[in-house]
């Protein structure tokens, strides 16, 4: 007979092995249930509706109001999956075509003209053969937004109608193949939960995968804030640089970018990357709190535009503030959080930019 401290050792293994009592495995469960998967389904929703949106504006029975409330939502539905872009979605090339940024020569206008051009009767075929650059919101956006555009004018209308309604359907169809690879039987979200699996040996792995992402969309928004900034043009203004500049949606974006990487270290039940900090980390759990906090009021206090900011220089100090906060946010996660949590960071996807 074993003796009963054996019995109770390997029993405990056990426990662990099957993720009951690994604090990472609960964690990064909590977050496929409670954050990531939500999020990704609300999502498929907004482009739902966006294609429902583009075909009633086309066939003449809602507004161009409707229309650009339907992409607002679409845009700030993609935005909060900034910070989560884990699996599927990171994979294959396919967030490009979501969103085309930074566009530094004016390619979104420039391949969307071309393209109608050579194809004046444009199917959802001819989109999808086309280049990412024209199949997302971007495209999208410019249509809807541009102010060399008039679409009351019924000729201008007919000419962009087919590629709005191709995109809304490419961006649905898009949608549900991600959500369906998140949801399916050995899927995302079931990876995030059960370990091991085909894309993590434990949940180290997929803690560390999700902070680094979560890092990796913080550094983001430093980028999408610092170009339209002018930090790497010797502190000249880019306003055409920003994300959404059409529409006006900058700053929204990256309020939703940012609520949903707070979400990640919080979690829906105070169980999110957060839940993984021993008391005696418990200062820089305050630290990092206190840093989303101060991002979010600097955030809140800009009441106008981005490109209006950008236009006078007590605007320009708010958005560099903003700037030194997202930093420090960005910073003492990729420093200190990461090594409390063990995790190397290593490369990112805007290392470069």
């Amino acid at each position: 007979m074993l003796p009963k401290t054996l019995i109770a050792s390997l029993l405990g293994l056990a426990l662990v092995g099957c993720g009951q009592q690994d604090p990472k495995a609960k964690v990064s469960a909590a977050l496929a249930d409670g954050v990531l998967l939500p999020a990704y389904t609300s999502w498929q929703e907004a482009d739902r509706q966006l294609a429902t949106s583009s075909a009633a504006f086309c066939a003449g029975s809602a507004d161009l109001t409707a229309a650009r409330q339907a992409f607002l939502g679409a845009q700030s539905a993609w935005a909060g999956l900034q910070p989560l872009l884990i699996g599927p979605l990171a994979e294959g090339n396919r967030a490009w075509q979501i969103q085309f940024w930074p566009d530094k020569k004016n390619l979104v206008q420039r391949q969307v003209e071309a393209l109608l051009k050579n194809k004046p009767q444009l199917t959802p075929d001819d989109l999808a053969n086309a280049s990412v650059v024209v199949q997302g919101l971007t495209a999208y956006e410019y249509i809807l937004f541009d102010p060399e555009l008039d679409l009351s004018q019924p000729e201008q209308k007919t000419r962009y109608c087919a590629l709005l309604q191709a995109i809304g359907v490419h961006q649905q169809e898009l949608a549900g193949n991600i959500v369906g690879e998140w949801q399916g039987k050995s899927g995302m979200a079931e990876q995030l939960k059960t370990f091991p699996n085909d894309r993590y040996a434990d949940a180290n792995e997929a803690i560390a995968e999700l902070l680094r992402v979560q890092i990796s969309g913080i550094d983001g928004l430093k980028k999408k804030l610092g170009a339209p900034l002018g930090r790497q043009t010797k502190g000249i203004p880019q306003p055409y640089q920003a994300e959404a500049w059409r529409s006006t949606a900058s700053l929204a974006n990256l309020g939703a970018a940012l609520a949903s990487a707070e979400l990640l270290w919080h979690g829906g039940n105070r169980d999110g990357i957060q839940a993984l900090l021993g008391d005696d980390q418990a200062e820089l759990a305050q630290r990092i709190d206190a840093a989303y906090q101060e991002t979010r009021q600097r955030l809140a206090a800009l009441e106008r535009p981005l490109g209006e900011l950008l236009a006078d220089e007590a605007g320009r100090a708010s958005l560099n503030e903003l700037y030194d906060s997202l930093n420090r946010l960005h910073r003492l996660q990729e420093s200190d959080l990461a090594k409390a949590l063990g995790v190397q960071i290593g490369f990112n996807a805007h290392d470069g930019d």
